[in-house]
């Protein structure tokens, strides 16, 4: 019989042999319990579905001493017998007894055509693997899961580890990882990590073991392939004798690594933990490679960058133009990895921010709901306000309001209210839609998320009754009584500026509504401290004028500090505070005028801005309604400039009518 007619029959064999297996296997998983069935998922939680499977028995994943008796290992099945059905697992060829040409072994295009680690496992059933092709297939294996949906998966992994070959083929790696080469070695340490074999056991800890006998002999691709394996394992002893010597190694090397996703695998691998050296030598190594970098390199390096907990301005900022020039090249999940990185880092770059919300607001037709509030979520939390994409946002939920979830409309609130956006001539439509959706959630809400809904909705001052009484009655407070001490502090503020709201806002309800004082916390502030620097310029503004009274760190309704109240003699040209009706209770005497001096650090303003974000916008606003009339002191500007310009601009802030107006600083000439 011809070689050509024998590896038909093989074929046929085992397309035959793989088919029968299948069918067995889903017969085991059709028949196990939906708890045998549900812990086959993730490396992470493999250690339990181990010991549901039918290999709970198996001495491999034993951690003493090495157990090898009762192994069974194939021989390799000489190929001069033309008729036998097993081919070679010793030789990559297949040799004819008349002595013609060795051909390519037919077991790794066999292997390819593999879909599934069932699907492996059944062919090792018919070839002897050689220790090459172990760690191939157990790296097969891995690979075919990745394109697998979440539930395939799960029943593919549950399908392998109750698979008899499975066994058998992890016995095989432990008893031949001596004899493997270091990318081998390195490769079949991932695979089996990522198909879930659990980090604990014999196997896996034998193998990194040996990674750290072979650690000088590992080229760059497997130091590379062995960093991306360490980076998501678990703390061990092996684990972090291994991550130690890594750290020694890459060192050593640095100067000679030639590929930026090798140098990024071993950062990520490195982390946070890294010495500052160390962190530096990396930093220069991927400046010098940065004409090296791809668009997917520039991604990666940012992410990379905050894994490290690292922060490089420059290498940050030559990403950051090389996203910008291919903006159009970058899908959403890899934008918003970016992003959430730059918030991690607290890294802010105005044209990348700018750019990536014109990209989105120009692709606004093919983004979802939840995509577009992932991006204003993580603009949110840089203080970025994408004014273009937040507008057009806007425009989006007026037309379609109902299709927002409960989860959507609290994002949405929480952005628009923390950014303090100005929805101009959209303002009424824009809220009353919301409002409406919160009205057809209100009997699913929970008591917190109703609370956060009010907040936000007293922030951007809109004040719908319903939700409001909701939140007021009696049944909807009984949850409150049980808050965690760990979220009671935000609950007691957002109730706190609720009841202001209520008293100084003073909306048209139906009927008065107040907050309990039991949910206000503790009504005692506490000793606010004097701002010493603020104070020498003030006093220094204020020494020539004798009418004029200065007092410090005062407390508000026992809630906003004003850093400094500066009460002086009304002038004949300044008008009634706006918003405030003459002969109001609460605006001051008609001669006297009271300015609140308030020192503002940089993160209370949108980034870029002079636009106050949330909390100081509603101080703000209160503080007028109080007849205050707020000086905001940028913290991050006046310290920058000598004490003779600080002093004059309080001067002139304090006592326009001593200036001309056209040398009046704005704020928008202060802010960056």
């Amino acid at each position: 019989m011809s070689v050509w007619v024998t590896e038909e029959v093989l074929r046929w064999s085992l397309r035959f042999c793989s088919r029968t297996s299948q069918v067995m296997q889903r017969g085991l998983l059709a028949t196990a319990s939906p708890r045998d069935t549900a812990h086959i998922w993730g490396p992470r939680q493999s250690q339990t579905c181990l010991h549901m499977s039918s290999v709970r028995s198996a001495r491999f994943y034993s951690r003493g001493a090495a157990h090898t008796e009762g192994l069974e290992v194939k021989k390799p099945v000489s190929s001069s017998p033309p008729a036998d059905s097993s081919l070679s697992d010793k030789s990559q060829s297949v040799v004819t007894a008349s002595g013609q040409k060795p051909t390519k072994s037919p077991f790794f295009g066999h292997l390819q055509r593999c879909g599934s680690p069932s699907d492996v496992l059944d062919l090792t059933c018919q070839y002897a693997p050689t220790v090459r092709q172990v760690s191939s297939c157990l790296t097969h294996m891995w690979t075919s899961t990745k394109k697998m949906t979440d539930e395939q998966r799960r029943c593919e992994l549950q399908l392998m580890f109750e698979h008899p070959e499975f066994d058998k083929l992890l016995q095989m790696a432990l008893k031949e990882v001596g004899l493997m080469r270091g990318e081998d070695v390195a490769y079949t340490l991932l695979s089996m990590v990522n198909l879930g074999v659990p980090q604990s056991s014999r196997v896996v800890q034998t193998f990194l073991r040996v990674c750290q006998e072979k650690l000088n002999d590992f080229d760059e691709k497997s130091l590379s392939i062995l960093a991306s394996c360490l980076e998501h394992m678990e703390s061990s002893a092996n684990v972090g004798a291994l991550k130690e010597g890594m750290r020694l190694v890459v060192e050593a090397r640095l100067p000679r690594i030639q590929h930026v996703m090798s140098l990024q695998t071993m950062m990520r691998m490195l982390g946070k933990d890294a010495p500052l050296n160390l962190k530096r030598k990396l930093e220069r190594k991927a400046l010098s490679m940065s004409d090296q970098f791809s668009l997917p390199n520039t991604q990666h390096m940012i992410s990379t960058m905050a894994t490290m907990g690292f922060y490089s301005k420059p290498l940050l900022d030559i990403c950051s133009k090389k996203i910008i020039e291919n903006i159009h090249g970058v899908p959403f999940n890899r934008l918003f990895a970016v992003l959430h990185s730059c918030r991690e880092l607290q890294y802010r770059n105005l044209d990348l921010l700018t750019a990536i919300s014109d990209y989105v607001t120009s692709t606004i037709d093919i983004w979802t709901n939840k995509q577009m509030l992932l991006f204003l979520s993580v603009f949110e939390n840089l203080a970025f306000s994408p004014a273009s994409l937040m507008e057009a946002f806007v425009e989006k939920v007026i037309a379609r309001p109902d299709d927002l979830t409960l989860k959507d409309l609290l994002c949405v609130l929480k952005v628009y209210s923390s950014l303090n956006y100005d929805l101009q001539q959209h303002r009424q439509q824009f809220l009353d839609g919301l409002t409406q959706v919160l009205e057809s959630y209100l009997p699913k809400m929970s008591g917190f998320g109703l609370l956060k809904a009010v907040f936000h909705l007293c922030l951007l001052g809109h004040f719908p009754s319903a939700p409001l009484e909701q939140l007021l009655q009696n049944s909807t407070m009984e949850q409150f009584n049980t808050t965690p001490l760990k979220i009671l502090p935000s609950q007691n503020r957002m109730f706190q500026t609720i009841d202001l709201c209520l008293r100084l806002d003073r909306p048209p309800l139906p009927r008065p509504l107040t907050v309990p004082p039991s949910l206000l916390g503790d009504p005692t502030p506490c000793s606010p401290s004097v701002n010493q620097w603020l104070s020498q310029c003030l006093q220094s503004v204020l020494e020539d004028q004798a009418d004029t009274m200065l007092q410090e760190a005062v407390m508000v309704e026992n809630f906003y500090l004003i850093d400094a109240v500066i009460t002086k003699p009304l002038s004949n040209q300044t008008s009634v505070p706006e918003g405030i009706s003459e002969g109001e209770a609460l605006s001051p005497p008609e001669s006297r005028q009271r300015f609140a001096v308030i020192y503002a650090p940089k993160s209370v303003f949108c980034y870029s801005t002079s636009n106050p974000r949330g909390s100081l916008a509603i101080k703000l606003r209160h503080l007028k309604i109080l007849g205050y009339n707020p000086v905001l002191v940028l913290e991050h500007e006046l310290q920058s400039v000598s004490e003779e310009k600080r002093t004059e601009f309080l001067r002139e802030q304090i006592y326009p009518e001593h200036h001309r107006s056209d040398t009046q600083p704005q704020m928008e000439q202060l802010q960056s």
